[in-house]
């Protein structure tokens, strides 16, 4: 989501640099954000059984999404002067507001079977708990990396070619969008 406040910033400064300067800060605070919650997991999965871990995945998911739907509010902010740090701020806030991290549960579960495979033949040097650690911060930077390429691509083509006039006639909610998502993604951990 941070693509709009990118483009709100472009707009406002009438350049196109605005725009990337702002991606920067969003993906900090998306990073940090996305982190907190694959950190959190990898810990908790190395004390619970695996069947503990896929229903909690999938409830937390499924709940996360099923709220999203019925409270699909945004923080209410400043305004659009902010600095780095109030935008790395934002794209925490809304990272953590939307579920970016949660999204991974699926994957850091199957990191930590991987890292439960690695304890049968380990490799020299590298324990489970490193794998597991390798495998999350890869998920992480290949996460992010994602984010920032798909948010910096539409806010420079909104903000280069479709302009303002589409946001305010051809707007998806990509809220309710992200919300199904949370749910599939749950329903999906829950039977795998």
């Amino acid at each position: 989501m941070g693509w709009l406040f990118a483009v709100g910033l472009g707009f406002q400064d009438r350049s196109a640099t605005a725009v990337l300067r702002a991606i920067v800060p969003l993906a900090l605070g998306h990073i940090i954000s996305v982190a907190a919650i694959v950190l959190v997991t990898i810990y908790v999965a190395a004390a619970l059984p695996d069947r503990a871990v896929h229903v909690t995945a999938a409830v937390i998911l499924i709940g996360f999404g099923v709220y999203r739907l019925v409270r699909a509010r945004h923080f209410r902010w400043v305004g659009m002067r902010v600095g780095f740090w109030g935008l790395t701020l934002w794209g925490f806030l809304m990272s953590s507001a939307h579920g970016a991290g949660l999204m991974l549960l699926p994957f850091v579960m199957a990191g930590r079977a991987n890292a439960a495979s690695a304890m049968a033949m380990p490799m020299p040097g590298v324990g489970a708990a490193h794998g597991a650690l390798f495998t999350g911060w890869l998920m992480v930077g290949v996460h992010t990396l994602g984010y920032v390429l798909t948010a910096t691509a539409i806010a420079l083509i909104v903000y280069a070619q479709v302009g303002v006039r589409f946001l305010r006639t051809g707007w998806v909610n990509l809220d309710l969008v992200w919300a199904a998502a949370l749910i599939l993604t749950g329903l999906i951990t829950l039977v795998t």
